[in-house]
């Protein structure tokens, strides 16, 4: 039995993956439906932690995908659970968008503007000055400092990008020399939350995205598959420099065999 023949569900990256921008790709509900046709199961995984869990669910509902909030995982989740775990007791600082605060808020995690045990920092399209520098002073000064994805960039249309969470720690570590852990793909913390909500076997999953460091990382070292797209932010040459390399590699999610 090959490999791709021992896959039960598939675990779609989003932007890049599916669609760009909000534009759903053509290939992607033949996809699902195929999917769908054979018996087995797709979730969704974002790192992009500047939206709700909900909100990308609404998404996806406008675009046509009606799917269960457990088929909706997100980085902030990821988060969310090793903190309330960890930490049940601190109090967190979070740079990050209202969504992101709001899952926290939900959650019943404990917020603070000010004198906080932990920082996180998200993916904050609402960032400020005022907030970097809260953040780096608390750092600065010793609290325990995470941050949600590592992602550098996020993907726009017509081959642009934007600054993620990733390049907003390079910019808190240039002021304080530190760097944080990150939840989302391809740590560890997210590996155990894809293999535990699907619950399915590591050589079960299929983890499909459009970024090696990430989405395609995050299956190293273990049963995993790994499938890169090159209908978002990685490219061939990209994948010939990477140290990192995919189990499979196809245009778009139209070549993968379900």
């Amino acid at each position: 039995m090959g490999k791709m023949d021992q896959i039960r569900c598939f675990v779609l990256d989003m932007d890049g993956t599916i669609y760009l921008e909000g534009e759903l790709f053509d290939f992607t509900k033949d996809f699902l439906r195929r999917v769908e046709e054979k018996g087995k199961k797709y979730y969704f995984f974002t790192n992009n932690s500047s939206r709700s869990q909900q909100e990308y669910i609404d998404r996806l509902t406008g675009l046509g995908i009606m799917i269960e909030p457990s088929q909706m995982m997100i980085s902030t989740h990821v988060a969310i659970r090793y903190l309330k775990k960890h930490y049940p007791d601190h109090s967190i600082y979070i740079v990050g968008t209202p969504s992101l605060i709001r899952e926290f808020e939900t959650a019943d995690m404990k917020l603070v503007q000010e004198n906080p045990d932990i920082v996180l920092l998200g993916f904050d399209t609402t960032l400020t000055y005022e907030k970097m520098a809260k953040a780096c002073h608390y750092i600065r000064n010793g609290c325990i400092y995470y941050g949600v994805n590592p992602d550098w960039n996020c993907p726009m249309k017509g081959g642009n990008f934007i600054p993620d969470c990733g390049s907003m720690a390079k910019m808190i570590e240039a002021s304080t020399g530190r760097f944080p852990e990150f939840f989302g793909k391809p740590s560890i913390h997210t590996l155990e939350y894809i293999i535990d909500i699907t619950g399915c076997r590591s050589e079960e999953i299929a983890v499909v995205g459009d970024r090696l460091y990430t989405d395609i990382a995050v299956a190293a070292g273990s049963d995993v598959t790994s499938i890169l797209v090159l209908s978002g932010e990685s490219t061939m040459k990209d994948v010939e420099r990477s140290d990192v390399k995919p189990d499979f590699i196809y245009r778009d999610l139209s070549e993968i065999p379900v």
